[in-house]
């Protein structure tokens, strides 16, 4: 057997040298000229076409002058690169497998996505008669059945038997070989296969039912029809296995639930079966429908079942479909004719994607007959009628030599036209076989739209078509060859025909370039429009392209400007941002037809409010002034303020001009508006709408004299304004009273809540209070006592100066007062307040100095003086004296008269001298105490001199570890001894700069005379037996010197003044003798000694002036260097230093 060439060509062209092409039978209608995306024109077209484009948009026809020459066919035939091992027989596909009978008895099974793994299935050959050599006529294969999933393959054969086949797509390896004879005792000439496989949708399957696997196909129902007009209803797989049996004997038992659901009355063959399902999901309420033919006629039968499935105990489905049917006659319809072959086909709306397990119902049906094609819908839900849209094709007349424009379905004048061998359905279009060619006629427009010849050799013979609903593949099968038609873009010239049978939504959904959509919305326009639909004639000129001037001139010479404005909106919408112009002008535009609209209402409503009911009327025009003010909100880019202000103006439509100002923030005009309606509320309502400054400023004295309140609180609102820029405005509240002016609430605001230091503002407060119209002091007082004072200087921000001068000439003397205090001069504000007669408030001045107790007392005596003179009231006087403790009754007798009796205040006098006397007394006794405490020094400082430490004789030294007895040394009470120098080597590690400045100061002191440089140089110490001394420096004599030198500021040296420097300059051994030079031992806190070496040549008042002078030194160098123990004070100050000295990580090291 021969295989495939290795793969399956699909070419777009023929594959055969013996092509021969027929004419295409394009059409050629007013749209010819319209791109189709994808493809490409010729460069010498684009004028043409630009010219086409442009006559199109302005008057809506499109002319032909470019036809579809060069757009390609629809549909082309591709030879398939195989050579059957023998005459092909029949051929369908299913699922991209392709199933191919051939002579006599083999089948082979194709799947397209594996070309080169070919299964052949064989069927047995009948045995011969008994007394037989073999058989008389070998039998072939007649017809193949499968299901559009391809899992069921059922094949008949010219001897009348069936065989079933289980198919496993995809699967070659696991396909069976071994088909099964079907016991049915007819002959098949029609299959119809159901829409549900596996187990039903409600659940009630039948007996063996399952959704199937890779090896065992889902479970299915088939309607037979056969050569004896009997209709058969039959499960399948089958259900008992009879694999062995080849001899097919009538005498053995029919297929396990097969029936004979129905006979037709006349015994005819039945060509074609199909049958579905409505509301299969539902428990309740399931109808079926079949439709099946013969060779002249169609029946329909429809009928309420209980259940999806054939077979069981109550016969299934179509048993009980059919049982009412067989007690009448189904409906029929008749088409007279012998044609040669009858068929019935469905189409499967299959989806990219689809699922094999849930494919959906046929919606519609093709029957080859006599007269033609007869063609319908299938209802898709319950209906009376099956069919719907039931219609009768004639066959297209055979092509002429010569190719015609178009095709004409008048019959042509010789033969008239021929009868196709075979049909098939596509999503678009029929597909007729003929001998030698294949014709595409449109379902939509009934014309043919391609016409192609047939690549046969001479001796081959056209068989029939076959369709897989699944891959939408198509394809035509001779005796020694196969054809697949190849579909290009199918859906290309939908949208044409549907926008010529006037369906416009349905053009739209199938045009595919903008230029197509353009035809179909101009075209629909123009269609509304002729209906007098403008409003939807608008919509559609919008989106299209055609001439706006042609449009607008429409719709005004029909007096539609409801219409125009929709159609001005739409084209706006579609408006490129970046055409200003266009869009300023569309806009404009449309705002003065809304305005004009408007208008237009409120006269009808005036005309009619007094006759007859407006409510409608008013209702419109509130939705006609919400869509302008949606529409200046949508568009406020594309129009001119400046412009619209004017129109809206000049409409008289406040309401909008505010609403527009609003919008652009353009508060001034706002503000303006109500300003000169003197709605000054509003005003102020729309200046706080707003956040500019400079509009506040600009509107302020005018709403200060005509709403002072609201506008102060709209100033308190916004406390960015300077309060500098409104002193103009609140110049005009000078003549109301304080207590009432809004111009004092809102400086006061600024004063004391916003913390203003201006001291304009601070002073035009103090103003408005001492100009005030009341005569009370009291808001005056109360802002000067509570007013903030500057930080820096302590003085309050108002002018001083200022503020006396405005008390003043309104004779605020109380407040004059509280000046005169603020600037310090006390003295007049207490004489002032005294001539008004206000004691209370001159007391009060009199306490202000409070760091000037003369002061004070000064100012009490003026006052005690005004009581005592001026009021003449001497008990007010003694009264007074309890005011303050700073006068005395002997401070305010000589302000007495001389003749006055002493018995007024004689109990004030003795109680002053009571009180001297007291005094007097805790003075005496502070003198016992500290006389007292004197004693108790004097005996400590005595019992200090006899004080001891008890030093044992092997005590060493806490850092030479050296014996402590072998040199001068300190004892500390904490216990710690120190050699002398030791202790101050340890005392300078801790000590301040400031210290170790002293000290080397003293050392310069003490080594400053010749005698005494020679004495501590010369001296040494012997180092302890032990050997551990403290190392000592080794000085000579000229070291020495020079660093005696150095301490006296020799010239040429320089003193170091801080740091390690200052330690490196005090000599610790040279300190240790200087401190005791006669090497007395000492006490820490300080040792005396004697003076060693005294210079000769002095006389005795300059030496003991200098042995004092170096006692003084060697005391004060005692306290600084022992003052504190160096281990004890040496572990607080050394907390900040490391563990490990810098060149000690070494000896760490673990």
């Amino acid at each position: 057997m021969s295989m495939l060439d290795d793969f399956v060509e699909h070419a777009a062209g023929p594959s055969a040298p013996r092509y021969t092409s027929r004419a295409p039978a394009q059409t050629r209608g007013g749209f010819d000229n319209v791109e189709y995306e994808g493809f490409e024109q010729d460069e010498g077209q684009d004028d043409a076409a630009q010219s086409s484009q442009v006559l199109s948009l302005e008057t809506g026809f499109i002319p032909s002058s470019r036809g579809t020459g060069n757009l390609p066919p629809l549909f082309s035939l591709s030879l398939v690169q195989y050579t059957p091992p023998a005459p092909i027989l029949h051929l369908t596909a299913a699922n991209n497998m392709l199933f191919l009978a051939i002579a006599p008895l083999s089948v082979i099974l194709i799947d397209l996505a594996k070309p080169d793994e070919l299964v052949t299935v064989d069927l047995p050959r009948p045995a011969a008669d008994k007394g037989q050599a073999a058989a008389r006529d070998v039998p072939v294969i007649r017809r193949l059945f499968v299901d559009p999933a391809a899992r069921h393959l059922i094949i008949t054969t010219s001897s009348s038997d069936a065989f079933y086949l289980p198919v496993s797509p995809g699967n070659p390896a696991v396909q069976s070989r071994r088909p099964r004879p079907l016991r049915i005792r007819q002959t098949i000439t029609a299959v119809g296969w159901s829409p549900i496989s596996g187990a039903a949708p409600d659940g009630t399957a039948t007996e063996g039912a399952s959704k199937g696997d890779a090896v065992t196909p889902p479970s299915t129902d088939v309607l037979l029809g056969c050569a004896s007009g009997a209709i058969l209803s039959l499960p399948l797989p089958p259900q008992d296995d009879i694999f062995k049996s080849v001899n097919l004997s009538m005498g053995k038992p029919l297929e396990r639930d097969l029936q004979t659901v129905y006979t037709l009355p006349d015994g005819q063959a039945v060509t074609g079966v199909t049958f579905g399902f409505w509301n299969a999901l539902k428990k309740r309420d399931k109808r079926a429908w079949v439709v099946f033919t013969t060779k002249d006629r169609m029946y329909e039968v429809q009928g309420t079942v209980s259940t999806t499935t054939a077979g069981g105990k109550g016969g299934g489905w179509a048993e009980e479909m059919f049982r009412p049917v067989r007690e009448g006659a189904p409906k029929f319809q008749e088409l007279p004719g012998d044609p040669p072959s009858s068929e019935l086909r469905v189409y499967l709306p299959v989806g990219d994607g689809q699922s094999t397990t849930s494919l959906p119902a046929p919606n519609s049906l093709a029957w080859l007959t006599g007269p033609g094609l007869y063609h319908a819908g299938i209802a898709s839900s319950p209906s009376t009628e099956t069919l719907e849209k039931a219609s009768l094709l004639p066959y297209p007349a055979a092509a002429p030599e010569t190719p015609a424009p178009a095709f004409n379905r008048a019959p042509a004048a010789s033969d008239g036209p021929q009868i196709p061998i075979s049909v098939v359905i596509t999503r678009w279009h029929w597909l007729f076989l003929y001998a030698d060619h294949v014709v595409a006629v449109a379902s939509e427009t009934e014309k043919v739209v391609w016409d192609e010849a047939l690549p046969m050799a001479p001796d081959e013979t056209a068989l029939g078509l076959s369709s897989d609903p699944l891959s939408r593949t198509f394809w035509i099968y001779t005796d020694h060859s196969i054809l697949e038609i190849v579909v290009n873009k199918e859906d290309r010239d939908v949208w044409r025909a549907k926008l010529e049978k006037g369906s416009y939504e349905d053009a739209l959904r199938f045009a595919s370039t903008p230029a197509q959509k353009d035809v179909v919305l101009s075209r629909q326009g123009d269609a509304l429009f002729a209906e007098a639909k403008y409003m939807l004639a608008a919509q559609c000129y919008a989106k299209s392209s055609r001439s706006f001037e042609y449009v607008t001139l429409r719709f005004i010479d029909a007096d539609e400007r409801d219409a125009l404005r929709l159609y001005l909106a739409g084209r706006l919408e579609r408006l490129d941002r970046a055409d200003k112009t266009q869009r300023m002008m569309l806009a404009t535009w449309l705002v003065e037809i809304y305005l004009s609209k408007c208008n237009t209402l409120e006269d009808v409503i005036a005309a009619e409010a007094a006759t007859s009911d407006v409510d409608n009327l008013m209702a419109e025009k509130e939705i006609m002034e919400e869509e302008l003010q949606t529409f200046l909100e949508e568009s406020k880019n594309d129009l001119d303020p400046k412009i619209v202000y004017e129109l809206v103006l000049s409409h008289g439509r406040t309401d909008l001009y505010l609403f527009y100002a609003n919008l652009n923030k353009d508060h001034a005009k706002v503000v303006q508006h109500w300003i000169a309606e003197e709605q000054w509320r509003k005003a102020v309502d729309a200046l706080n709408r707003q956040s500019s400054l400079d509009l506040y400023y600009d509107v302020a004295s005018i709403l200060m004299r005509h709403a002072p309140k609201e506008t102060v609180d709209a100033w308190i609102r916004q406390p960015a304004l300077s309060p500098r820029r409104l002193i103009p405005a609140l110049q005009t509240q000078q003549a109301v009273p304080a207590a009432s002016s809004q111009a004092v609430r809102y400086l006061s605001h600024v004063v004391f809540q916003q913390a203003s230091t201006d001291p304009t503002i601070h002073n035009l407060l103090l103003a408005f209070y001492a100009a005030d119209t009341d005569a009370s002091d009291g808001p005056l007082l109360r802002f000067l006592s509570t007013a903030p004072d500057d930080p820096a200087t302590e003085r309050p921000y108002y002018d001083l100066d200022y503020a006396l001068r405005q008390c003043l000439k309104h004779g605020r003397v109380g407040a004059c007062v509280h000046v005169y205090a603020k600037m310090g001069l006390y003295e007049s504000s207490v004489e002032l307040a005294l001539d008004r007669g206000d004691l209370p408030l001159a007391m009060a001045n009199a306490d202000r100095p409070e760091d000037d107790d003369a002061l004070r007392r000064k100012l009490w005596l003026k006052i005690a003086k005004y009581v005592v003179q001026e009021k003449k009231d001497i008990k007010s006087a003694m009264t007074f004296l309890e005011s303050t403790d700073l006068v005395k009754i002997e401070d305010i007798l000589p302000f007495f008269p001389d003749f006055v009796v002493i018995d007024d205040f004689k109990a004030e006098i003795c109680s002053a001298l009571e009180d001297y006397s007291r005094k007097i007394d805790d003075l005496r006794a502070e003198m016992d105490e500290a006389t007292a405490s004197a004693a108790a020094i004097r005996r400590d400082i005595d019992a200090l001199a006899g004080r001891f430490v008890m030093v044992e004789p092997g005590e060493k030294c806490w850092k030479c570890a050296a014996a402590l007895v072998a040199r001068q040394f300190y004892v500390f009470p904490c216990q710690h001894v120190f050699h002398a120098d030791c202790l101050i080597s340890m005392a300078m590690e801790f000590l301040p700069a400031p210290t170790l400045r002293r000290i080397l100061h003293l050392q310069t002191e003490l080594v400053g005379t010749d005698d005494a440089r020679s004495a501590l140089l010369s001296a040494s110490f012997s180092p302890a037996p032990s050997g551990t001394g403290t190392p000592r420096r080794e000085a000579s004599a000229s070291a020495a010197g020079g660093a005696a030198d150095l301490l006296l500021g020799v010239p040429g040296r320089k003193l170091v003044a801080a740091g390690d420097r200052l330690r490196e300059l005090i000599v610790p051994d040279a300190l240790a003798q200087a401190v005791s030079a006669v090497g007395s031992v000492g006490l820490g806190g300080g040792l005396g000694g004697r003076k060693v070496g005294a210079a000769a040549g002095k006389t005795r008042r300059e030496r003991a002036r200098d042995d004092a002078r170096a006692e003084a030194a060697r005391n004060e160098l005692d306290e600084l260097v022992a003052g504190a123990c160096p281990l004890c004070e040496g572990v607080v100050v050394g907390l900040d230093r490391p563990f490990v000295a810098p060149g000690e990580e070494g000896d760490w090291a673990i």
